[in-house]
């Protein structure tokens, strides 16, 4: 496994990171550094607190389609159907 400097991975998160917002493949294409590296770099820094998009648009550009909104307020009425039933 190719081990890699301080100074590399705080260029790659100042690509990854806005306003740069470079995705991870172009970064991998760029320098030369697997994909998988890059992802579990990625991780890590999100692991640690830092923002670390994973996407190269604008946050004007997100939507409720994103993320976990989509997945669960469509659920959210039927889990209070079955958590909160209609009296008889």
């Amino acid at each position: 496994m190719r081990r890699y400097s301080e100074a590399i991975k705080a260029d790659v998160r100042r690509r990854m990171s806005p306003p740069h917002r470079q995705s991870v493949a172009q970064i991998s294409d760029e320098l030369g550094i697997h994909i998988v590296t890059l992802y579990n770099w990625r991780k890590a820094w999100r692991l640690q607190g830092e923002v670390v998009p994973a996407s190269e648009r604008e946050p004007e550009g997100w939507s409720a389609a994103h993320g976990q909104t989509a997945f669960t307020v469509p659920m959210f009425e039927a889990f209070m159907q079955r958590a909160m039933p209609e009296p008889p």
